[in-house]
């Protein structure tokens, strides 16, 4: 049976957030900071996250995200995950609660689907189409229907509390560079920069093999699930 390897964004495959890329930008990088640190906190919900910061971008185009795109600190070898994973046939997916409108400029790198919010600077907010962590979930069972593939042969990597959704429901669970929570809610942990090195402890998991390489930082397989 194949695979599929479900990756946050934010934090996991980028140092940062694409929000706070697109508002340093923009020039709104202090506003923002604020929001997503009251966001942090739990005083500013997912949409309302989002009718605070869509103001502050008016006049965003199309040419400026692809320039925010291009100077983000991206994590090394994402590219080359991405292509191994469609050489073994399997599957691979990102969601996150960024914006649609940055999560599809990774298609081109190789990922199967990308899902976000599908939110856009200067037009109305549907709150609907605002992603949650829990939505993280409902778009897996999406994809596992689609791709008729069981839990165990899923894996998900994150960093934060936005997918301790997900890693509550997957046995198989790699956190990067993840916080207290997420890492041990985790079956496996990575600390560093590149993603070919997370991927392997990923890959051991549900290939119930040892990694394949011997990645640096702290790997160790986790004993919370």
């Amino acid at each position: 049976m194949t695979k599929l390897h479900i990756f946050d964004m934010d934090g996991t495959l980028l140092t940062g957030s694409a929000c706070l890329e697109v508002s340093r930008h923009m020039g709104q990088i202090d506003a923002v900071n604020l929001i997503e640190e009251a966001w942090g906190r739990g005083e500013v919900g997912h949409v309302e996250f989002y009718e605070l910061c869509l103001p502050l971008w008016e006049g965003l185009t199309a040419a400026d995200i692809d320039e925010v795109f291009r100077v983000t600190p991206w994590l090394d070898g994402i590219e080359e995950v991405w292509r191994d994973i469609e050489r073994r046939g399997e599957h691979s997916a990102v969601i996150s609660l960024s914006p649609q409108f940055f999560v599809d400029r990774l298609l081109p790198w190789g990922v199967v689907s990308a899902h976000g919010a599908r939110v856009e600077a200067g037009l109305a907010l549907d709150p609907t189409l605002v992603l949650t962590p829990e939505a993280k979930v409902v778009i897996l069972g999406q994809l596992m229907e689609r791709y008729g593939i069981s839990e165990e042969d899923c894996v998900a990597y994150g960093d934060s509390a936005s997918d301790l959704p997900l890693f509550n429901r997957l046995r198989n669970t790699v956190a990067i560079n993840g916080s207290e929570a997420i890492r041990a809610a985790a079956a496996a942990r990575y600390d560093g920069s590149d993603l070919r090195e997370a991927y392997a402890l990923g890959r051991a998991l549900i290939d119930g093999t040892e990694p394949s390489a011997a990645p640096r930082g702290d790997q160790r397989a986790g004993t919370a699930r």
